[in-house]
């Protein structure tokens, strides 16, 4: 047995000195005679950031294509509200944020769910009779991603599965499989508006499902979910056991013509974690302020997801607290005005895009209801010298200088995304590009016949 002495020595102002005696009953252990370690550098990546993968960028950095030097491009394809300027956040909101920064009372750390205040102003501001709402039941975060990153991570283990929508966002895929989560996708009808297909959603249930998300409104779909298939949505969930992990990070913003329905409104039994954040609504996605509202009636959550959700928040120490000083302000002096003028363009964009692309032979457009996105389908067959939607907005760039999201990003093919928040003389333009592309490349059936015969 061998038997170790540590001493500590310490004498006067001096730290105490470590004396380490290894003693043992076989032969003495001394530095001289350890076998020597011949370093060497072996620093690899983690398997977790190998298993990172964000499709979108994955795609896009894969178009090795340069625009057409003739023509200024017109870019279709971010999912940004303030790249043209067009669309400013309202002067409350940038007063707000001045007076707190002024005050210089923001400067240090939050609490890392964010200050009770603040997590305050948000549960006043969502709190409703349907799903009433109290601080505890709020945690902020760096953000709407990140909101969606710490609700995957407190309900789905590695091994076990997510229910994804297809198309959806890829922002899903990335997080859940690079936490080492499998990931079932489950199809949306374009011929529905986008609804969920709730008998192919609930084939996809298994032992291993952790939750479902459920993404209204929709990015990239620009759909808008109607009550009765919310309900519909809630009833699968309920029969299977399932809690929902809501992407409302677009709540409210919906046209005049459509109702937004926050999902925790419509049950008592479903537990729900709902993400948001000013990004959209407000117009500062670079401010980096979202949060996770918890909607648990029946305690089926209880304090082990609270808990959860408080331990993982930890990991980076809260939002900005600048923005989080500033909340209760931007929530409740944001006049109505700004919020429906914001929509208004938006109304007027899809519009002006939704008639401009119909009109076109061979394209699709699926009208959206809300969001800041419109899906148009490709009809292939009528392009046959592209082989798919990829293939096609790299033409579109290189001829006309529109770049558009081809729609495999999110899963599904032969569809591409068009952002509607630039200015309209901008959408305009690019529609009668995209008329002018798909003129030069449209072949009738017999034409595209002819040329598959010819391959």
């Amino acid at each position: 047995m061998d038997s170790y002495l540590i001493q500590v020595n310490g004498r006067g102002d001096h730290a105490p000195m470590l004396d380490v005696h290894l003693k043992s009953t076989g032969n003495t252990i001394s530095p001289g005679k350890a076998k020597a370690r011949k370093p060497r550098w072996a620093v690899r990546a983690s398997e977790m950031s190998k298993k990172t993968f964000n499709p979108v960028r994955a795609i896009v950095d894969s178009m090795k294509v340069e625009p057409n030097p003739k023509k200024a491009m017109i870019s279709l394809s971010l999912g940004d509200p303030t790249v043209f300027g067009n669309l400013p956040t309202n002067d409350e909101v940038t007063r707000a944020v001045k007076e707190v920064l002024d005050s210089g009372q923001y400067n240090g750390y939050a609490p890392s769910v964010g200050y009770q205040s603040c997590r305050e102003a948000v549960a006043a501001y969502y709190n409703c009779p349907e799903a009433p709402l109290k601080a505890q039941d709020v945690i902020l975060t760096s953000g709407c991603s990140q909101a969606i990153e710490l609700a995957l991570a407190v309900l789905a283990n590695p091994g076990q599965n997510i229910l994804v929508p297809r198309p959806g966002f890829s922002l899903y895929k990335t997080l859940a499989l690079s936490m080492g989560i499998e990931v079932k996708l489950y199809n949306l009808l374009p011929e529905k508006a986008w609804e969920i297909d709730l008998e192919h959603l609930e084939s996809l249930v298994d032992e291993k499902t952790a939750c479902l998300i459920v993404n209204n409104p929709s990015n990239p779909c620009g759909s808008v979910f109607s009550k009765s298939h919310l309900q519909e949505i809630l009833a699968v969930a309920s029969r299977q056991c399932v809690p929902i992990l809501a992407d409302e990070i677009y709540g409210d913003m919906v046209f005049a013509d459509c109702k937004y329905e926050p999902i925790a409104t419509l049950s008592t039994n479903v537990p729900i974690l709902s993400c948001g954040g000013l990004a959209k609504r407000w117009l500062v996605p670079g401010w980096r302020m979202g949060w996770i509202l918890i909607h648990d009636r029946r305690d089926i959550f209880g304090n082990e997801i609270r808990d959860g959700l408080l331990r993982l928040s930890q990991r980076i120490l809260g939002p900005c607290t600048i923005v989080q000083g500033a909340l209760e302000r931007i929530l409740h002096r944001t006049p109505p005005e700004f919020y429906h003028n914001t929509l208004s363009i938006l109304k007027s964009n899809a519009d002006l895009c939704y008639a401009a692309l119909s009109a076109i032979p061979g394209l699709q457009p699926v009208r959206p209801a809300g969001a800041m996105y419109l899906m148009v389908e490709i009809e292939m067959e009528h392009f046959p010298e592209f082989e798919n939607d990829v293939e096609f907005t790299e033409r579109l760039i290189s001829e006309q200088s529109v770049f558009c999201l081809p729609a495999t990003c999110f899963e599904y093919p032969n569809f591409f995304r068009v952002v509607i928040t630039v200015p309209e003389e901008m959408i305009l333009e690019a529609c009668s590009r995209i008329q002018e592309f798909c003129e030069m490349h449209y072949q009738g059936t017999e034409g595209a016949q002819d040329l598959e015969c010819d391959k």
